[in-house]
């Protein structure tokens, strides 16, 4: 499959996976569709051997190749540090829609690259998911971001992912004739953001708050130096994503969450924590507004996740801390099957993010990358 073929098969595997999102997220009790999605994984799979020559010779020296797949669980995960490394698209990066970056932790690190194709697939797999999972009441909500809009941050996934989101039905029944977005080149404008939660509960408009969650710490700090409560209205909830980080300390997620409570009189079934990542085109959330007990995330229905070994990057069995696999279909014209540095717990049906292995707990994420580089030689 080259040249025109692959291009059909791509374009087919777009509609097709596109039509499966616009279908939903079915209700937590549903078993997922194995059939359907092992057949779309082969496909997929296909088309990324053939596209992208970076992946091809890394399967290959992995000893993989579509004939050769058993399943799934064997098709080759690239480490997501992999993307700092080299090119990994199924077309020409220079005629890229959209280029995420990761943020980088330490100065002059090297940022992982996604590069997109479209951002079709992208919005596709992402707007059924966020309804599903912070909106599922389909209730008209007022969308304030303690992050960057869209235009200011285009490299963030995360402010596209806001913009996204928001741009679908924020203005919709909304009261969103008020500032949006709360983050700048000054930092974060937490007054402005305190000032206009202050107006929405006046007007008793239910907000969506959402944002990283170590910009929640510096509004809660905000907040707490003037002594100072904002109740929003009912129904009003709070979607927060990443470390729990703030100024000077760190606040653990129990912690957090009550202060949501005392300082906005957000209960804790309102809270929904997003995980995701600049190499995926997925999302993941809490199901607590969908009647879940507990804050596993559950992958959406293109989505594969396994807890995996550190060392071995075997499956570890259920109730066990391992580093996450993920094979995102969505990621079409890049690599689906990623291997991340993120601890999570396997448990039924989903996982428990716990944070980012540190050092030598990543030993294995991190032979996988040199996995990648040797085969490129």
């Amino acid at each position: 499959m080259q040249g025109q073929p692959a291009e059909r098969e791509r374009a087919a595997l777009a509609t097709e996976l596109a039509a499966w999102m616009a279908e939903g997220i079915p209700p937590p009790s549903t078993p997922p569709d194995e059939q359907r999605f092992a057949a779309f994984a082969q496909r997929v799979f296909t088309y990324q051997f053939t596209a992208n020559l970076a992946y091809r010779r890394y399967c290959e020296w992995r000893g993989v190749t579509p004939e050769t797949l058993a399943g799934w669980q064997d098709i080759p995960a690239v480490a997501t540090d992999a993307f700092k490394e080299a090119s990994l698209t199924c077309f020409p990066p220079e005629r890229s829609e959209r280029i995420f970056e990761t943020s980088g932790t330490t100065q002059g690190e090297r940022r992982g690259r996604h590069y997109l194709r479209s951002d079709a697939l992208y919005r596709a797999a992402a707007l059924p998911n966020f309804d599903a999972h912070v909106r599922p009441d389909g209730r008209p909500l007022t969308p304030v971001v303690l992050f960057f809009a869209p235009a200011a941050l285009p490299s963030s996934s995360l402010a596209h992912m806001f913009g996204m989101v928001t741009g679908s039905w924020g203005s919709a029944g909304s009261h969103g004739d008020g500032h949006t977005y709360f983050a700048g080149p000054a930092g974060l404008d937490l007054e402005g953001a305190a000032q206009r939660l202050a107006g929405l509960a006046a007007a008793g408009a239910p907000v969506l708050l959402m944002g990283a969650a170590f910009a929640f710490v510096h509004l809660l700090d905000h907040l707490a130096t003037a002594a100072r409560r904002i109740p929003l209205p009912a129904g009003s909830r709070i979607m927060d994503t990443g470390g729990y980080k703030g100024r000077s300390r760190e606040v653990s997620k129990t912690d957090l969450y009550r202060m949501y409570t005392t300082a906005l009189g957000i209960p804790d079934d309102h809270i929904v924590n997003e995980y995701g990542m600049t190499e995926m085109s997925s999302q993941f959330y809490d199901g607590v507004l969908r009647g879940e007990r507990t804050r596993r995330k559950m992958p959406p229905p293109w989505v594969r996740t396994r807890v995996v070994d550190p060392e071995t990057l075997a499956p570890v069995p259920l109730g066990t801390t391992g580093v996450l696999w993920h094979l995102d279909l969505a990621n079409l014209d890049s690599v689906a099957a990623l291997q991340t540095a993120d601890l999570g717990v396997a448990l039924h049906g989903g996982f428990e993010v716990l944070g980012r292995a540190a050092g030598s707990a990543a030993r294995g994420c991190s032979l996988a990358v040199e996995d990648l580089l040797h085969a490129q030689r």
